[in-house]
């Protein structure tokens, strides 16, 4: 493929994966148990799930992949579950809207890392879109006063660690991160599996963390190590602001909670400011590295 229809390629696959991963909200509301026990369940799940895919993509040789995954492939792991710690943690130790406020810095703290690690400059476009939906997201959730220093501290430390994984991807893209997502996913399942109470688990919440684990932790993680590697990373961690609007609606349409007034003018915000570059881009095409349009 050319860089024009692998650029369009990388924009289809990421808005896929923040779409699989808004339905997380959605899961873990429908599901009766503990944090913990849907991560230790769901960590297997989503493995499983990475691994078919694999076979099915890769064939006889999809276990090859586990051998060469070199060190772009097991700083993937490291730092992902680093970061799924830190995220569970932050939602223990400050509120979810502090949380979501952190995390809308995403994409400026991939743009400086990309810039660090790869001399990579963001175009004037993603960073105005960028700045549109923090905005967004604000209004949505708000700014408050409760939480810790502490927490948001891990908060941010979870956002750091989600910059780190998107440059790491459009750094090596000759690198297949599958096999690093799958033993990352196994790795969160293991770090949470002593933490709660999984062997106590229903056969029909059982049923609800596979899906959980499939849709949201393999197919989102497989669109989006695929995808990324074709993006600028200021931009993967834009579509991934998309999780912000679709999570409220995913609970408005299957348990019938309108989402409020300020909920509905950041979401549209965000999903504006989306959209915005993705369409600007797709006509555009991507812009050369170190250059800013």
């Amino acid at each position: 493929m050319n860089r024009v229809a692998e650029y369009r390629l990388g924009l289809i696959l990421v808005t896929a994966s923040a779409v699989a991963w808004s339905l997380a909200g959605l899961f873990t509301r429908a599901i009766p148990l503990d944090s913990w026990t849907i991560l230790a369940w769901r960590g297997i799940f989503g493995s499983i799930g990475i691994a078919v895919a694999m076979m099915l993509f890769e064939g006889g040789i999809a276990w090859k992949s586990f051998r060469h995954m070199g060190r772009p492939g097991w700083l993937f792991v490291a730092v992902s579950s680093l970061g799924m710690v830190f995220f569970i943690t932050a939602l223990k130790e400050t509120t979810v809207a502090h949380v979501a406020v952190i995390y809308a810095t995403i994409p400026f703290v991939a743009a400086v890392i990309a810039w660090l690690a790869m001399g990579e400059r963001s175009t004037l476009r993603a960073i105005v879109a960028s700045i549109a939906a923090m905005g967004g997201v604000i209004i949505m959730v708000g700014l408050g006063t409760e939480g810790s220093l502490f927490g948001d501290l891990l908060a941010f430390g979870m956002t750091l660690c989600m910059g780190v994984l998107m440059v790491i991807v459009r750094r090596s893209p000759e690198i297949s991160v599958m096999p690093a997502a799958c033993v990352s996913a196994l790795l969160s399942s293991l770090i949470c599996w002593p933490l709660g109470n999984p062997l106590s688990v229903s056969a029909h919440d059982l049923l609800l963390i596979a899906m959980f684990g499939i849709l949201v932790s393999a197919v989102g993680l497989a669109c989006f190590t695929l995808g990324a590697k074709w993006l600028p990373p200021i931009e993967t961690a834009l579509i991934g602001s998309l999780d912000a609007p679709l999570a409220p609606f995913w609970i408005w349409l299957v348990f019938n909670e309108a989402p409020s007034k300020s909920t509905v003018i950041g979401g549209s915000i965000v999903f504006a400011a989306v959209v915005a570059n993705v369409l600007a881009g797709t006509k555009k095409g991507p812009t050369p590295a170190n250059s800013v349009t």
